[in-house]
């Protein structure tokens, strides 16, 4: 079960004008199932996006580089089941048939549509079939269709991840609504993940782009389930114009700071149900990392320790075995780390435990009070590194049984 995470209800979710969303079975790898999404956005919204660094990235990747790059964004197509990664020229051509497809539906240029694909690599997308489930899709759209695009945007998660908020602006309400999947496969950057998020603020180019960049950093750069950095991962954000605010084109302005911090919160909230929904997932960990000279040295620390599979085991086994977090430090890449003047805590919402200082175990530490955070479902592994002043913070989960399961049954 994911680990403190409830059902979203089309109730909590928030139409954002600019925007109407349709799905479909499209029969893509599995029969009955939703797994088309096609998302229509109005003429003169802007978007921005932040695409996977694997170097085996996928077709839709690829184009969608292009695309986005090349002007107006008028629609996102999104299937499940394949990933169409691992398909060479084949599979450009079969998402660029894709694009060409939805945009004879819409009226639109092909150039002006973002093709997502997420599912198994190395096997061709089944492009008739998703090419005739789109006109149910498109019979489909409506604004109020998030709550049925973040299931068929869904592989092995087990449960659909949304959020929406509101927040005012120039003195307009301005509505934010995202989606996102992933639950292995998850390392940035970025993670096996598919996150879309839409608002209606009327916003430049170019602090859109620099907003969707710091957001993706803070929050889907920052969770690890396994440690793969996947083929498709993708990270869109969509601003439509239409909540009737002034553009906000000052970075320093109290609207850019209003807009920047509702987006970051929707998008941690998004990641983080990535990984609370983690396979297998029975506990969820923040790695918060601080005292070094800068970010990079911090996030290397957090993910030496939140990637390790020692660590990750010990942590569902309950099992205060906390030198492998030690370990995990050791190698994380500092080579001129002083262990001497590095601390660790184990801690909860309710308490804090001293575990390592000087360079061993602390002299207050008892295994018992290791064992009892331990066997919380979630659980803050703090570390000072006694360096500086800098600071980062990853999200991971640990490892249980059923993430073996899962992978090894995942094209059965």
């Amino acid at each position: 079960m994911p680990v403190n995470l409830t059902a979203v209800q089309p109730s909590n979710l928030i139409p954002v004008p600019g925007v109407r969303v349709g799905v479909a079975e499209a029969g893509i790898r599995k029969a009955n199932r939703r797994d088309l999404t096609l998302i229509e956005l109005a003429a003169g919204s802007r978007v921005a996006g932040v695409f996977t660094l694997n170097r085996f990235c996928a077709a839709p990747v690829q184009l969608c580089k292009q695309h986005i790059a090349g002007g107006e964004v008028r629609a996102l197509v999104i299937n499940t089941g394949v990933a169409n990664a691992g398909t060479g020229e084949q599979g450009l051509a079969d998402a660029h048939a894709t694009c060409v497809a939805v945009a004879r539906a819409l009226d639109i240029a092909p150039e002006q549509v973002l093709p997502f694909s997420t599912g198994v690599i190395l096997e061709p997308l089944p492009v008739d079939r998703l090419i005739a489930g789109l006109p149910a899709a498109h019979a489909n759209l409506r604004a109020e269709g998030w709550f049925d695009a973040a299931h068929a945007i869904m592989t092995t998660d087990t449960l659909a991840k949304a959020v929406s908020r509101q927040v005012e602006i120039g003195g307009r309400t301005v509505t934010l609504t995202g989606i996102s999947k992933g639950a292995g496969m998850i390392k940035p950057n970025m993670a096996t993940m598919l996150g879309f998020l839409a608002c209606d603020a009327a916003v430049s180019q170019a602090l859109l782009d620099a907003l969707t960049k710091e957001a993706a950093d803070l929050s889907f750069n920052s969770i690890t389930v396994d440690g793969d950095t996947s083929t498709n991962d993708s990270f869109i954000v969509v601003a439509t114009g239409q909540a009737g605010n002034a553009e906000i084109a000052d970075p320093l302005g109290p609207d850019f700071h209003a807009l920047r911090d509702a987006v970051i919160d929707v998008s941690i909230r998004l990641a983080q149900a990535i990984v609370r929904d983690g396979e297998g997932a029975t506990k969820f960990m923040t790695i918060a990392v601080e005292g070094g000279l800068d970010i990079v040295e911090c996030r290397k620390v957090a993910y030496a320790i939140g990637q390790s599979p020692l660590v990750k085991t010990a942590f569902f086994a309950s099992d205060p075995n906390l030198g492998r977090i030690l370990a995990a430090i050791g190698y994380a890449g500092i080579q001129d780390l002083d262990v001497g003047r590095l601390r660790v805590w184990l801690g909860t919402a309710a308490e804090e435990v001293l575990v390592a200082e000087l360079g061993g175990r602390a002299t207050t530490y008892r295994e018992e009070d290791g064992a009892r955070v331990m066997k919380e479902a979630e659980i803050t592994v703090r570390v000072d590194l006694g360096r500086g002043r800098a600071r980062a913070t990853v999200w991971t989960c640990d490892f249980s049984y059923d993430y073996v399961k899962i992978n090894a049954d995942y094209r059965s």
